[in-house]
Order: structure tokens, then C-alpha cells, then sequence
């Protein structure tokens, strides 16, 4: 059986998003019968890189899924904040060889783009599980 981490940004959760998307990643590991063994949470997406490095040492943790919603500002900062959060996770998942699930949506899209794409919370998890699963075999 797979064991998840859970990384949830805050940021947009108050809109509901993030809860929203954290709650279609707790149905969708509990519809595959995997345990979320911690969940931290994150003010932001720019910060969901180091909360997914601590779950990815942790040797009971088979992978880690980040979610957050990085809705369109008044300026570019958005991009600049998926670009590093993506990059970040990617790092963790190669340096800890342990799957890391990018469940981030957003940049430049708006509220209602964002409320349109929760379900990429337990897309982010399915992704995690077979990633994790694949790599068990090799």
C-alpha cells in the first residue's frame, strides 16, 4: 500500500479552493485504499518545495502531493511563483528519488478558472499513486 504526504497551500483556501481540492485528494486516496500518513500545510505555493522535502525523507512516505491555486494578480508575480514552486518540487523529487505530484494549478487564470479546476487535488493523488506503485516495481 502507498503512503502519501500531503503539502496544502493556504493561499485561496479562505476563497474555497485549496480546501476544496484538498478534500477531492482525501476522496481520492481513500477510494484507492492510501493512507495520507501528514499533512503539512503552507501559506503559499512559493513555500510547498521545503514542506515537500521533509515528507520526502521520511522512509514511510512513498510520495508527495502539493496542492495549491496560483490565481492571476495585477502583475506577473503569479508566474513567478509557479515557476519556482514547480522547479522546487521537481528538485525534491529527483533529489529525494521519491515522487513528488505537482497539484498546483494556476498561473493566470481567475477565480472562477480556479474554482473550475479543484479536481486536479485527486488528480494530483491518482498521479502520485501510480507514479509510487511504478517505481516500487523497478
Amino acid at each position: 500500500m502507498v503512503a502519501l504526504g500531503l503539502v496544502v497551500a493556504q493561499f485561496n483556501k479562505e476563497r474555497p479552493v485549496t480546501h476544496e481540492m484538498e478534500t477531492r485528494a482525501r476522496e481520492a486516496a481513500s477510494e484507492a485504499g492510501v493512507e495520507i500518513l501528514e499533512t503539512i500545510e503552507v501559506p503559499g505555493s512559493y513555500d510547498t518545495p521545503l514542506a515537500a522535502d521533509r515528507l520526502a525523507r521520511r522512509d514511510e512516505i512513498d510520495a508527495v502531493v502539493a496542492l495549491g491555486a496560483i490565481v492571476t494578480g495585477d502583475t506577473e508575480h503569479d508566474r513567478v511563483i509557479a515557476d519556482a514552486a514547480a522547479k522546487g518540487l521537481t528538485d525534491v523529487s529527483l533529489r529525494r528519488d521519491t515522487p513528488v505530484a505537482l497539484g498546483i494549478i494556476g498561473p493566470g487564470m481567475s477565480q472562477a478558472e480556479a474554482e473550475a479546476r479543484i479536481e486536479y487535488g485527486a488528480s494530483a493523488v491518482q498521479s502520485a499513486i501510480a507514479l509510487a506503485e511504478e517505481l516500487e516495481e523497478r
